[in-house]
């Protein structure tokens, strides 16, 4: 009987056997950040919702169009979060973490919540690993937030994607810049709602994806031209960091990100297989932000990824041909019990190399000995062992290998030895 409940229209589920590979991408993604000095924060589910119109911007189609807004029972406005920068900045300013050594280097990651149209890669609840650097201005530390991220997409097997970077240089830069930029636009013949959108962020319009409009701003002054010497300086040394690094990147002088804080190094991860929905991440300097939330003059840098994105990147790339990491279940042993007193035995068995560390499955019921090797192959496990009565007396088991049917003679008390000499070398995911 089929149930009458569904998941809301929009929201990423994930279910065995694809939840192995989003737990492989969360975890993966963990490891340069810690590895850099970052440190998890943990961030409320739901916010005031002045912090996001604030901090993100009215100008934005997120605060605009796109948030989850409701009351609480004492009448309070509350935003279910649709990013997570603005969220860590608030934090740093409530407990005082600006006030400790800088830069304040934080990730953070979970589900968050824009109301779009769902479609492949755009969801209404979507997850994201993100990491925010506060407290220095440092273009090496720019270069390490970028490298941070490239590094995690490589550690999942990524491998068609792209870095691309412009910078959005300083007040002056933009003053400058919008000044002319504006007289361009004044000419063009707009619709009322993108004249609107253009007053409030005219390089709103570079991402525009009608013809009409793209034609039109093919000639319009780009910022990169317009960079101060200081903002331009600062640009070229991370880049510079950048290529020390190794790590291939374009300049993309007409990138557009979605939120309005943004200024200086600003950078973007897409993918090739993805079509219109390319982008797997991005970030950039928030120069300001703190200020704006009613905190102290402190710059910061950071990124969000998008794992669903991410996912659906690393199944893109299966389809090519390339194996996708994580789509099996990691399980180091299936032990088969047979007969009351063996399945007594394998219980605690089971238990004591789970302490020492490995990955283990046992069946349970009194499933016939054919039943239960199917139950071991479906569950991915790389070796199997059957114990009963006789083996209860000879103290040792067959070590089947799955993939191969070799059966080597262990003895209980030594197999967790075995198990680990057997698996040195292999990759757990």
């Amino acid at each position: 009987m089929s149930s009458k409940f569904a998941a809301p229209k929009g929201v990423s589920e994930y279910l065995p056997p694809r939840s192995v590979i989003f737990d492989y991408i969360c975890r993966g993604l963990r490891i340069p950040a810690l590895a850099a000095g970052y440190e998890l924060i943990e961030l409320p589910i739901f916010e005031d919702t002045e912090l996001f119109t604030r901090g993100v911007g009215t100008s934005t189609d997120v605060v605009s169009k796109e948030m989850y807004t409701f009351e609480d029972r004492a009448g309070r406005s509350l935003t279910l979060r649709p990013e997570g920068t603005a969220s860590v900045i608030r934090a740093v300013i409530e407990h005082g973490l600006d006030r400790g050594a800088l830069p304040v280097k934080l990730f953070y990651q979970g589900p968050f919540f824009r109301a779009e149209r769902p479609q492949a890669g755009r969801y209404r609840q979507f997850y994201q690993f993100g990491i925010e650097a506060i407290g220095s201005d440092d273009p090496y530390l720019d270069a390490e937030v970028i490298s941070i991220a490239y590094h995690g997409y490589r550690k999942l097997g990524l491998k068609d994607f792209e870095l691309q970077i412009t910078s959005l240089g300083d007040s002056e830069s933009r003053f400058t810049h919008r000044r002319d930029l504006d007289s361009l636009i004044s000419r063009l013949d707009l619709d009322e709602e993108t004249s609107q959108r253009a007053q409030k962020n005219p390089l709103r319009l570079f991402d525009d994806k009608r013809e009409e409009i793209r034609i039109a701003m093919s000639s319009a002054p780009l910022l990169l031209d317009y960079l101060s010497k200081e903002s331009r300086e600062n640009f070229d040394q991370v880049k510079a960091a950048l290529d020390s690094l190794q790590i291939p990147y374009r300049v993309n002088p007409k990138m557009v990100r979605g939120l309005d804080y943004y200024t200086g190094t600003t950078f973007e991860f897409v993918h090739k297989g993805l079509g219109a929905q390319s982008a797997i991440g991005g970030g950039g300097r928030y120069d300001g932000l703190m200020e704006v939330l009613g905190g102290s003059k402190l710059s910061g840098i950071g990124f969000g990824l998008g794992i669903d994105r991410i996912l659906l990147a690393l199944e893109a790339e299966a389809k090519s041909g390339q194996s996708l990491p994580g789509e099996l279940r990691y399980v180091d042993l299936y032990v088969i019990g047979l007969g009351d007193k063996a399945r007594s035995k394998c219980f605690t068995l089971v238990d004591s190399l789970r302490k020492e560390g490995f990955v283990v499955e046992q069946n349970f019921g009194n499933r016939a000995i054919k039943g239960a090797m199917k139950a071991a192959d479906k569950s991915g496990a790389r070796f199997t062992i059957v114990l009963g009565d006789r083996e209860l007396q000879s103290e040792s088991v067959g070590l089947k290998e799955m993939s191969t049917g070799a059966v080597t003679s262990v003895r209980l008390d030594a197999l967790a030895k075995v198990l680990a000499e057997k698996s040195s070398g292999l990759k757990k995911i």
